[in-house]
């Protein structure tokens, strides 16, 4: 991940991958039967781990609302952390067809929707959100808000920037779909 951070994942190589953890290329082979083998791994560990990294900061938060802002936080956090998962997502997804790696990229963002979702339905019945709310719509502008910081980041070079930026962007989304009195409790008044 941290040769992804520093160059495109399409330009790593083994050679590179086996200098950078002090192995031989042949060692490289010897753990992943190919290039595409560690771009799996890679992938699988980051799903695992930023998905319990963000149901940690749900599972801490007072409300569902605050459990929402928690997620958001700590993604934009993880991807300050490791700032190559966002470039090998954005770069497989940009190849035409389908592939291992699309698929594994796909099965992340449907359990990320899903805990999102969750927490909304949660919302919802603590009467957090507002009554018209489509949550199916809500998960998707959530996510792509994400998303979105973390390109922006990527495309200007300076992805803490996103520390900064991403509790004002949460409180936008909180408007579109959170009722007042609870935007106040997460001190959301104006933006």
């Amino acid at each position: 991940m941290r040769l992804a951070a520093q160059c495109s994942p399409a330009e790593v190589t083994t050679a590179h991958l086996a200098e950078a953890v002090g192995i031989t290329q042949g060692a490289v082979f010897r753990h992943f039967p190919s290039k595409q083998a560690v771009w799996l791994a890679v992938l699988d560990w980051t799903s695992d781990t930023l998905l319990e990294e963000l149901r940690s900061a749900a599972a801490g938060a007072k409300s569902p609302l605050a459990a929402l802002q928690a997620v958001f936080i700590a993604h934009v956090d993880f991807v300050i952390r490791y700032p190559g998962v966002p470039r090998l997502i954005f770069q497989e997804l940009q190849h035409a067809g389908d592939s291992p790696l699309k698929a594994r990229v796909r099965g992340l963002m449907q359990r990320y929707r899903r805990l999102v979702t969750e927490l909304m339905e949660q919302a919802r019945a603590q009467a957090q959100l507002l009554p018209d709310a489509d949550l199916e719509s809500a998960a998707v502008i959530f996510i792509g808000s994400v998303q979105g910081l973390v390109m922006q980041a990527l495309i200007s070079g300076d992805i803490a920037s996103i520390a900064t930026t991403a509790p004002r962007v949460f409180h936008h989304f909180l408007f579109g779909f959170a009722r007042a009195q609870d935007r106040a409790e997460l001190g959301v008044i104006s933006v």
